[in-house]
């Protein structure tokens, strides 16, 4: 059995990762990283909070906080009952079937795109939170996309520090770090010693 594939809950930290079938290419041109991002505007942030994110090109990362269950239960259609869990992993499923679809039309490719199901980790501590956002911005560098996290395009690093994104929580982040330079200096410092301790190892087992 797979690891990390709990349900979700509501009202609920988790880090949300994910790769292509059999280490697949996910983004295999420039556009399509905007592209996946509209489409998990549209899915999932409705349903939940954004706190960091980073695309890289044959898998992702994702801070997240389910809504409450209230807001989960509009999602249900008249006259159908099933549990809030179903809502959010639905909606996830509406993401990744709909890019899945573009891409295979595209490049002329059938089949699924994306690992199933999906992993999950519940995040319950502050600090932890502050770790993680750091982890998933150094992700690239980790695994050598780039060797200028700073200026990589596809994470949610400089959004956060101008402020502006209509998928983020940046006013909340700012303020979990201390400032814009608390939050700089954090990755700086996490940069220099690459410290992905053993509790920021995710795998795919």
């Amino acid at each position: 059995m797979k690891k990390n594939t709990a349900a979700l809950a509501p009202d609920t930290f988790y880090h949300i990762f994910n790769r292509g079938i059999n280490k697949e290419t996910l983004f295999k041109e420039k556009r399509n990283y905007t592209y996946f991002l509209n489409k998990y505007l549209k899915f999932i942030s409705p349903i939940a909070r954004t706190y960091a994110f980073c695309l890289l090109k044959n898998h992702f990362h994702f801070l997240i906080c389910t809504r409450s269950e209230e807001t989960l239960k509009k999602f249900i259609p008249a006259g159908k009952e099933y549990p809030t869990e179903q809502i959010i992993s639905l909606q996830f499923s509406h993401l990744f079937n709909s890019y899945a679809q573009a891409i295979n039309k595209r490049f002329s490719r059938t089949g699924g795109l994306f690992e199933t199901p999906f992993r999950r980790i519940e995040v319950n501590e502050e600090y932890y939170l502050i770790q993680l956002i750091a982890y998933i911005h150094l992700n690239p560098l980790k695994h050598g996309f780039t060797k200028d996290y700073v200026n990589y395009l596809y994470s949610s690093y400089h959004l956060l520090l101008q402020g502006k994104s209509k998928i983020l929580e940046t006013d909340t982040v700012m303020n979990w770090f201390g400032g814009p330079q608390l939050f700089s200096s954090f990755h700086n410092n996490w940069s220099e010693t690459l410290d992905f301790n053993s509790k920021m190892t995710f795998d795919f087992d």
